[in-house]
């Protein structure tokens, strides 16, 4: 769990981050129009993009500042799916960031309210051995933030049934690249469905999975005390 002290400063930088973000969700065809929220957690709570706005017309000001009890200060409205923001920082303390978007692959998975199973190992990149579809709640509710928060679980993406994804990260980098993994899964599962069902991974293989995860990507340097490589390592002659 990450103190609130650890978060970053509502600053200009973290502002323009958050918009760079939102602008990377067209040109990585996660998202058209104005469809789709990004935020980032800062020490006093977090920051919004607005309602309504091209992603084109934002700017530093325009981002909006809320606290954890959902009080917002300025002249523009917080995306209408604030809630789920707010709650997804309550619910997980270590979140700094979360995307909000309605790709094009996982929102019609969505729509036959499917999760992603185990068919491709990758599914370990949401922190489970599955992706969770949240039942269905209309844009903008609470019920739709509950249900967000039901199919979570101790993971950190979604489904959001009949409208999109969702996932957070520690970082707005982190949040866009599980973004982009759960559209790509969600491709894949599309994809291997026109054969018919494909063979998922047991929960011993997912269990061993999750475990590799957790190094996963880190040099030798980077490894905690005791912590085993995530994969057998070549011999090193120099």
């Amino acid at each position: 769990m990450r103190n609130m002290s650890s978060f970053p400063d509502d600053t200009s930088d973290l502002r323009f981050e958050i918009i760079e973000t939102a602008r990377a969700l067209p040109r990585l065809g996660l998202t058209k129009g104005t469809s789709g929220n990004v935020s980032a957690r800062t020490k006093s709570g977090f920051l919004v993009t607005p309602s309504g706005m091209p992603y084109e017309d934002l700017t530093a000001d325009k981002i909006v500042a809320l606290d954890l009890d959902g009080c917002y200060r300025g002249e523009y409205l917080p995306s209408s799916e604030w809630r789920m923001h707010l709650d997804f920082y309550l619910a997980k303390p270590a979140c700094g960031a979360v995307v909000h978007c309605h790709s094009p692959r996982a929102t019609a998975l969505s729509c036959h309210r499917r999760g992603i199973p185990a068919f491709h190992y990758m599914v370990a990149l949401a922190g489970g051995d599955r992706i969770e579809c949240a039942d269905y709640a209309s844009f903008g509710t609470r019920a739709l933030s509950d249900a967000m928060i039901a199919a979570l679980g101790d993971r950190n993406a979604c489904l959001l049934a009949n409208h999109g994804q969702i996932a957070g990260g520690p970082t707005l980098e982190k949040a866009l690249t599980i973004t982009e993994g759960v559209e790509d899964l969600a491709d894949q599962f599309l994809s291997s469905l026109i054969l018919g069902e494909p063979v998922i991974l047991d929960a011993d293989e997912m269990a061993e999975i999750l475990r590799k995860f957790k190094s996963y990507g880190k040099q030798t340097s980077e490894l905690e005390a005791g912590q085993a490589a995530a994969f057998e390592l070549p011999k090193r002659v120099d």
